[in-house]
């Protein structure tokens, strides 16, 4: 009897290995020459996000980059995957559902675009996602921390979206700063009764199956054209937010030793992007997120139709 369920426990091993073989290799290749492309942009990428987190003396931990495959084809994602990379990023949920169905299921996927409430139940239902770090409300956390499956093994990381710039069209809640150059705000009542600290609160006491794990945000275009010649401050905003919001978190309890929220007791920060990933890094930034300093220019978004968009 035990060498049967030993053989069968061996045959499930080897049809799922199969399976996810199949899955992978069922994706046109990328020709040769784009993937060596590719693994040149990589590896030149990686060598600056290495060298500028080398020269933050505070950093606890390698900086993670993100290689954003957004209108870029499953090839392009898989030929970065076969040169080491791990961790990739999408925009729309809808083209992350597509590739992650196709490509290897140790990828890391990280969710960046705008989260909308009505599509949590699709974005949690990918077995593989990693993070969301895009969430700016109690809804759109209640909605995912609802649709996750009870059986995930482990809890889904979210970042809480900040808007440090103040332009209208782009999403997130309010910083915890206040001024240029930006400083906290002066009350400590202020920061407490925040949209930011009450979200971040709500989500460590009601949705269990998520984890709190830092802050991010997309910062004004003037700021980083000028990240040559000054400190961005929008990066100097989310920095001073994250610490305000730190210290709120511990004045209602939920202290850092806990391993309640963030990571070894610091909340992560994701900011920077290919034009100012290195400014970024400099200013403190635990993740970038980098899309044509890999993949080279974008189509523009008509000229990609995405399903359920």
């Amino acid at each position: 009897m035990r060498l049967f369920l030993l053989l069968q426990h061996l045959r499930v091993k080897h049809t799922h290995s199969l399976r996810a073989r199949l899955m992978t290799t069922s994706i046109g290749h990328a020709t040769p020459e784009r993937a060596a492309e590719l693994k040149e942009s990589l590896a030149e990428i990686r060598q600056r996000v290495e060298a500028a987190g080398a020269k933050t003396a505070s950093r606890t931990r390698p900086a993670t980059l993100v290689a954003v495959s957004k209108y870029k084809p499953a090839s392009d994602v898989l030929a970065c995957y076969d040169a080491g990379q791990r961790d990739f990023g999408e925009n729309y949920v809808q083209e992350l559902v597509d590739k992650a169905a196709q490509l290897p299921q140790d990828i890391r996927w990280h969710f960046i675009g705008s989260l909308q409430s009505n599509k949590a139940k699709i974005l949690a239902s990918i077995p593989n996602l990693y993070a969301v770090q895009t969430v700016s409300s109690v809804k759109g956390a209640t909605a995912l921390h609802k649709a996750l499956p009870a059986d995930r093994p482990t809890p889904l990381n979210v970042l809480l979206q900040v808007n440090t710039s103040g332009e209208d069209a782009k999403s997130g809640v309010p910083p915890l700063t206040t001024g240029s150059p930006p400083a906290p705000l002066p009350a400590q009542a202020d920061i407490d009764a925040s949209e930011l600290v009450q979200l971040a609160k709500r989500i460590l006491m009601e949705c269990p199956r998520l984890h709190l794990q830092g802050l991010m945000t997309i910062g004004s275009l003037a700021e980083s054209l000028a990240a040559a010649e000054k400190p961005n401050e929008d990066f100097a905003r989310l920095v001073g937010t994250r610490d305000a919001l730190e210290a709120a978190l511990e004045r209602a309890g939920f202290r850092r030793e806990d391993g309640k929220w963030g990571e070894e007791g610091r909340l992560l920060l994701s900011m920077g992007m290919s034009s100012d990933f290195e400014a970024a890094l400099a200013a403190g930034s635990d993740i970038v997120r980098v899309g044509t300093g890999i993949f080279g220019a974008r189509p523009k978004k008509e000229e990609v139709p995405v399903k359920g968009q």
